[in-house]
């Protein structure tokens, strides 16, 4: 499984349900990632979204404990194991799957997951919601970092990073 997310100099992704900043290219990868792909976010991510409505081309579904739950266009699953399950029982690659957020789907999914899309921010913004420090972290290695880009003044990235060692 994949994950995609944006993270700035401290591995901040979010601060009070939103995105630190909105950069076109960044929104331009997502796309071209995830489209035609399976997605997996948590229901706050899901609100966050435009309309708070799943995303178009993709086969959405959402992580969420409560049980009661619907979601027009969405699978809606209640744990970590009935994500995997339904992934399996679907014939689903794991390759064709990406974990979109929050901070606490990363979290349960990142075990799962062997390839990280990381689009990093050379700037520090106030974050509330984190990301693993994957430069910090023995188990992932950075095998294709972009040469730097800048969206008005702020530097950033496209990174990719490969766990070297299942857990």
């Amino acid at each position: 499984m994949n994950i995609i997310v944006s993270v700035d100099k401290r591995w901040g992704i979010g601060n009070k349900g939103k995105l630190l900043v909105s950069i076109p290219r960044d929104k331009k990868l997502f796309r071209e990632e995830t489209t035609g792909k399976v997605i997996i976010m948590g229901h706050n991510t899901l609100l966050s979204l435009p309309g708070a409505k799943p995303l178009a081309g993709r086969k959405n579904i959402v992580l969420s404990n409560d049980k009661s739950l619907t979601v027009k266009g969405a699978t809606v699953l209640n744990s970590v194991d009935a994500c995997l399950d339904y992934i399996k029982k679907n014939n689903i690659d794991d390759n064709d799957v990406f974990v979109i957020g929050g901070e606490s789907v990363y979290n349960d999914f990142l075990p799962y997951c062997n390839i990280a899309h990381i689009t990093y921010i050379d700037y520090e913004y106030e974050a509330d919601r984190h990301f693993l420090n994957m430069e910090k972290d023995e188990n992932w290695d950075l095998i294709l970092e972009t040469e730097e880009e800048t969206y008005f003044d702020i530097p950033y990235t496209f990174r990719l990073y490969k766990r070297n060692n299942r857990l």
